[in-house]
């Protein structure tokens, strides 16, 4: 092999270990956030400096106007120029907050994902300490505990002694009630009998008397309705 031969290749493996060795120490996320916002400010300030100088140019280009014509087409090609560097300059920025956000977002799902493995870990920690079957177990115990509780609840509660039918305690105590009363009734000789003759009715003198008192009534009321 020649020494130039040798000489390329021992340049390009030192290139190829330069590369890996730059690919492996690449920016991190927030390195490259950073360049990327240093580039967009100066865009920025770029696009601020072009559009000063555009409105100077078209002031420049009013200034001479048909006086010096010529003086004035220089200027309008100078704004023209300018305005293509700033339309570039618009690009440009579009293209470096497009990724600049897709950035953001790709380290913000990193970050995301990372805490969400953590979580994952600390749980399948905790559930290694626990026993499905003794949690089953444990379940079991309490519901059984709280029956007994609920049992020895209706215990205590429950009324003391024998226990009467309320019917048949009131009909008792009606008959009571009636004997009662017939007993009074007994001792008070009875009922009163019935008269069996008539009662005399009133004498044609009192019938006479009541008459004229309801027929003077009348007059009475009838001149009262005159007078009113």
């Amino acid at each position: 092999m020649s020494k130039i031969s040798k000489l390329f290749k021992g340049s390009s493996s030192s290139s190829s270990k330069s590369k890996h060795h730059r690919s492996k120490g690449g920016p991190s996320p927030q390195e490259a956030i950073h360049k990327l916002r240093e580039t967009e400010e100066m865009l920025t300030k770029k696009q601020e400096y072009l559009e000063k100088r555009i409105e100077q140019e078209i002031a420049i280009a009013k200034k001479h106007g048909t006086k010096n014509k010529r003086a004035a087409l220089q200027a309008l090609k100078r704004k023209k120029r300018l305005e293509q560097q700033l339309t570039q300059i618009d690009g440009t920025l579009s293209t470096i907050e497009f990724q600049r956000e897709a950035l953001e977002n790709s380290h913000t799902n990193t970050e995301v994902l990372k805490n969400m493995g953590y979580a994952a870990k600390a749980m399948k920690q905790v559930h290694e300490n626990m026993d499905i079957d003794k949690i089953d177990d444990l379940m079991q115990d309490i519901t059984e505990q709280q029956d007994v509780a609920q049992e020895i609840s209706e215990a205590i509660s429950r009324p003391f002694g024998e226990t009467f039918d309320e019917d048949e305690l009131l009909a008792e105590l009606a008959e009571l009630e009636q004997e009662d009363l017939e007993e009074n009734l007994k001792t008070m000789g009875g009922l009163p009998s019935v008269p069996s003759s008539r009662l005399p009715s009133a004498r044609p003198s009192q019938r006479a008397t009541t008459k004229k008192r309801v027929e003077d009534d009348d007059d009475m009321r009838m001149l009262a309705s005159w007078a009113t």
